[in-house]
């Protein structure tokens, strides 16, 4: 946020206006200000619109906002080796205006939430329906812009009241605590949870909206990040007993990830952000933060940065060997791949001959004997997920704000894994843990695990974070934030194992994409590199923008910026980093 000065021009100007005698007085009806607007519930409901257009900003989830995480993760690499290497590389400079496009954008978010908020009242029991229903949705996606702002910046301001804002003080704010904010996000949720509908109680209007469901999930969320696994686990067992909400896996893993109103807002989505489909969005890129334009695209640039360079895409962004090899390391019980991998990875199989779309790359045959590579020059698995390259809508990637598929945020299949995670960590290995992830296991046709396998909370662990999550949400937004949550940047063989996650190989040799690497050969391979090589304490967070510190004084960095030791912080609150764990023996 930017206080703009009056020109002197303009000051003497109104100066001299006032010292007239006669005055007239007139209020233009046709220019509202923040004192005359939303005072009625049809006017705030029009502001709600502005909080949900907001999330699918450039900032937010339409591209950078999305995929700064999604490459954080060691499930993705930059094969453009270009844009987004710095937040691939875990070392993005101080200078770098990208890094502050979330922060901006979350911020524009923020606002229009405490408008809504604060237009409403403090007193919920004094609200309608009508009034509930705007005041929930505002809570809910102010929490959730807080918790991005948290899990990417560690210790944004926090600005909850409008009304703060008539004075520097509540321009400029100084920074609040990772605790703090994460505190403040909780009591969003909560109190959204409890002015919401349920999607069942909602009903049409529910679609596409925050409900009671999707402020459970994210609270839950929230509530894992300080491992707070009892409080969360209460939570996430509501949501599965079906107390907030009707939720379900759809039958085909593939129905996640498709537009169109057949698919899209399905049974298993607790919250996804809504974009239009192709052939029904506007003219207009809007690559600015505001997105005024009525002939808005109001599209997502995912599949922009995800699309091979072949077929028209940016190629700024691969699966990584790991993931891919992970995916073929288990069969299912008739033998056959895990259809997941179709959704995730790009790549031609023989078994997807009459699957689904089959062996397709947007409109085009794969080949058997030549790869599709995501870029021409550093090679890399092209990855599916949220783009058309397995729908066959079109020939090749529209490039831009176009792709009209929702970005399924949070499903049910998450809150099954992270109640088998919260289960695991408050009571060991149980059987209903084991259930839990059965039932996703048994959406991809995989042989049910037996508790009899596993012996220790540690090794459940590490079945569940490097095995059940990246084969279920591969490439999908939110790895980033569980590596931090895990404290895996915090120990020495949990860094070891995501430099090997992240190991890549940069090459024009198309037959070596699907090859396995190994991080002990970059020393003696100079195609090979790891995404956490240049990490260092501190970077699992973005630093605060240089620009974004000298505009307010009273800002200071956060870990990023000072080159800080989280480590300190986790081990302080007696969290524990769970070992590495063969899950082979």
């Amino acid at each position: 946020m930017k206080l703009y000065k009056f020109s002197l021009a303009l000051l003497v100007g109104l100066s001299t206006l006032t010292s007239c005698e006669d005055k007239l007085d007139l209020t233009n009806p046709n220019q509202q200000t923040t004192g005359t607007f939303g005072n009625v519930a049809e006017e705030l409901e029009e502001c709600v619109v502005a909080c949900y257009n907001h999330i699918r900003m450039e900032g937010t989830y339409a591209r950078v906002g999305y995929n700064i995480d999604v490459c954080r993760g060691d499930e993705v690499w930059n094969s453009s080796q270009v844009w987004y290497q710095p937040f691939d590389e875990l070392n993005d400079p101080i200078t770098d205006e990208i890094c502050q496009w979330s922060w901006r954008d979350w911020y524009y978010t923020i606002n229009v939430c405490n408008y809504v908020i604060t237009k409403c009242g403090e007193d919920d029991a004094a609200l309608t329906e009508q009034f509930r229903r705007i005041k929930g949705q505002a809570l809910f996606i102010r929490g959730l812009a807080y918790y991005n702002l948290a899990g990417y910046y560690q210790n944004p301001p926090l600005i909850t009241d409008y009304n703060s804002y008539s004075t520097l003080d509540g321009l400029y704010s100084e920074n609040s605590s990772y605790d703090d904010v994460l505190t403040q996000v909780e009591a969003d949720f909560t109190e959204a949870m409890n002015l919401l509908p349920s999607r069942d109680e909602g009903g049409e209007w529910a679609k596409g909206r925050a409900t009671k469901g999707a402020a459970a999930g994210y609270y839950a969320r929230t509530l894992m990040v300080r491992h707070k696994y009892s409080e969360a686990l209460t939570v996430l067992k509501a949501i599965i007993n079906q107390q907030y909400g009707s939720y379900s896996l759809m039958a085909n893993y593939g129905d996640n990830f498709r537009e169109g109103p057949e698919f899209e807002n399905n049974a298993e989505s607790l919250f996804e952000v809504q974009f239009l489909d192709y052939g029904t969005q506007g003219t207009d890129d809007e690559w600015t933060p505001v997105n005024t334009s009525a002939n808005a695209t109001q599209g997502h640039a995912i599949e922009s940065n995800f699309g091979p360079g072949d077929f028209g895409g940016w190629a700024d962004l691969s699966a990584s060997p790991w993931l891919y090899n992970l995916f073929k390391a288990e069969r299912t019980v008739n033998g056959s791949l895990d259809p997941r991998l179709y959704w995730t990875i790009g790549t031609y199989e023989p078994e997807w001959d009459g699957f689904e779309y089959g062996n397709m790359c947007y409109a085009t045959p794969m080949s058997a004997t030549e790869n599709v590579v995501t870029n021409n020059n550093y090679g890399g698995l092209p990855i599916a997920k949220n783009t058309n390259l397995r729908t066959g809508l079109y020939e090749k990637v529209v490039t831009g704000l176009h792709c009209g598929i929702n970005l399924r945020m949070m499903r049910y299949s998450d809150v099954l894994l992270r109640a088998a995670e919260c289960e695991n960590e408050v009571n060991g290995p149980t059987q209903q843990a084991i259930d839990w992830i059965n039932q996703v296991r048994t959406r991809a046709n995989l042989a049910p695990l037996r508790l009899a396998d596993f012996n220790s909370r540690d090794k459940l662990f590490e079945q569940i974070a490097n095995v059940e999550r990246p084969k279920e949400f591969g490439c999908e937004f939110g790895r980033g934030f569980d590596l931090i949550r895990w404290g895996f940047f915090y120990s020495a063989d949990r860094l070891l194992q995501i430099k090997q996650h992240g190991t890549f190989r940069r090459t024009t040799d198309r037959s070596r994409v699907k090859e396995p690497v190994n991080y002990a050969d970059i020393a003696n391979d100079s195609e090979l590199k790891s995404s956490y090589d240049t990490y260092l304490p501190g970077h699992e967070f973005l630093p605060i923008y240089q620009g974004t510190l000298n505009d307010n004084p009273n800002l200071r960095g956060n870990s990023a910026n000072e080159g800080t030791d989280n480590s300190a912080y986790f081990q302080q609150n007696g969290w524990t980093v769970h070992p590495v764990v063969d899950l082979s023996k």
